[in-house]
Formats: C-alpha cells, sequence, structure tokens
C-alpha cells in the first residue's frame, strides 16, 4: 500500500448488514461514491490488553472516554514489511486514531521490550500507554475489506467488512490470517467515516433500506463470545487444525 495516514479525527458509525442490505447500499451509493485507492484488502490486527482484560471491558461500559491499541498489516507481513501500531481513541462519539509505522519486526521486539520506539510525538503516546497499561497480545482479528470513497473529493468513506475471524493463539502477524469467525451469520460490517453529519442522500438511503446503526466492536464481540462464553479453548483447537 502507498504512504499511510498516521492521524485520523473522524465519526464512525457502524451497521451490521444482510446480503440484501448490502446490495441496497451498493446500488443507492453508486453515483456518490467511487473504490477507494486501494479498493479491496486483508486487514489483519493483534489487539494488546492488560492481563485482566481490563480496556476492553471498560470500553463495554459505553464510557464517554475510551483507547485501545492494535498492531496491524494489510495481509500477512513479512519480518522486513510494514506494521501499523495504532493508539485508536473515542471521546464524546468522535474517534481520534495515532499510529506509528515500523517493520513488522521491529514492532514485535518493541512491544516486547527489547526495542526502543518511534522518537516522533505520536511515538511518546504510545510508549506513555505502554507503561501505563503493561499490555499484551490478547487476540488476532482478522477480515477483508472493501472501501469506497466519496466522488466528489469529499472525506466521506464507506467501508465493507467479510470473513471477520479470530484466533487467541499464534499471536504474530507473521503467522498467517487463520482464524475462526466471530460471527455466527453471514453478516458484512459496514463502516460510515466522515469528519461531520451525514450527507442527506445518505441518511435517505439507509432509512430506505432499514439500515441502523448498532454498537459494535470487534475485540469486544470477541470477548464477550470466546472469553466471557468460555469459547477460547475451542479456537485454539480450531486453528491448530486449520492452520
Amino acid at each position: 500500500m502507498s504512504e499511510v495516514q498516521s492521524s485520523f479525527k473522524r465519526y464512525e458509525k457502524k451497521y451490521l448488514l444482510t446480503r440484501e442490505q448490502y446490495h441496497i447500499m451498493r446500488l443507492g451509493m453508486a453515483s456518490r461514491m467511487q473504490p477507494d485507492e486501494h479498493p479491496r484488502y486483508s486487514i489483519s490486527n493483534i489487539y494488546y490488553d492488560t492481563e485482566r482484560f481490563d480496556l476492553v471491558r471498560a470500553s463495554l461500559e459505553k464510557p464517554v472516554y475510551k483507547e485501545k491499541l492494535r498492531l496491524r498489516s494489510y495481509g500477512v507481513p513479512g519480518s522486513l514489511d510494514p506494521a501499523f501500531l495504532e493508539i485508536k481513541k473515542k471521546y464524546d462519539g468522535v474517534v481520534y486514531k495515532r499510529r506509528v509505522t515500523m517493520k513488522s519486526r521491529d514492532a514485535v521486539q518493541y512491544l516486547n521490550g527489547t526495542r526502543k520506539g518511534d522518537e516522533s510525538q505520536i511515538g511518546r503516546e504510545i510508549d506513555y500507554f505502554l507503561r501505563l497499561y503493561r499490555p499484551e497480545p490478547k487476540v488476532f482479528i482478522a477480515y477483508e475489506r472493501e472501501a469506497w470513497a466519496a466522488a466528489d473529493g469529499g472525506e466521506l468513506r464507506i467501508t465493507f467488512d467479510t470473513g471477520l475471524r479470530v484466533r487467541s493463539n499464534d499471536l504474530d502477524l507473521r503467522l498467517g490470517d487463520h482464524g475462526v469467525p466471530l460471527l455466527d451469520d453471514d453478516r458484512i460490517l459496514m463502516e460510515i467515516k466522515i469528519p461531520g453529519t451525514a450527507p442527506l442522500w445518505l441518511a435517505r438511503l439507509l432509512s430506505a433500506g432499514g439500515i441502523y446503526p448498532v454498537s459494535f466492536s470487534k475485540y469486544g464481540t470477541y470477548y464477550k463470545k470466546f472469553v466471557i462464553g468460555g469459547k477460547s479453548a475451542k479456537i485454539q483447537k480450531e486453528v491448530i487444525y486449520s492452520a
């Protein structure tokens, strides 16, 4: 992928779509949206948390402010390929994302304390986060993304995520993107990302399709289903046999 933005501030709304609703969206936005510069790609993430899952537990209580740390790659990286270490914060409905780019090998060494981090302002923020929470890798989450951008050059962006899958072992981005399904049915996760209010045409399209926002977190869903629900062992067993 080309140069990646290191800082974001925007609103993000999530929707769980049926296949029929997905086709309604695609048809309705055809004249307003165009394929992004990178229209289709795979995303892999490792989420970090405290030993007792304090960050995700706090997030599920829907506080005014919450934050999380993840290591992301596009596709399965080699040791010298880029990975993106991100702090994602949400305050009063606004999402702030800050990230630094590192070789995947260096990012792993930094996170386990055997290498220095980035010297930038964002790097110092991540250093503080690590000192404060002492996080450890908790889960791998991957999915396929279809990305659309505003045809008029505006900042509206719509993405569709499919094939959401997780694993609780092999917590290294370089070890493949295998996992077991996160959702029980074949839902599509749509995210609308915009710096302000949605345009009228989009609001009308959502209403016509009976499409309403949901409170959905990939990591939060994993925690509720596989940690609280006691399915982590099942993930490990299935991943071992499918790897």
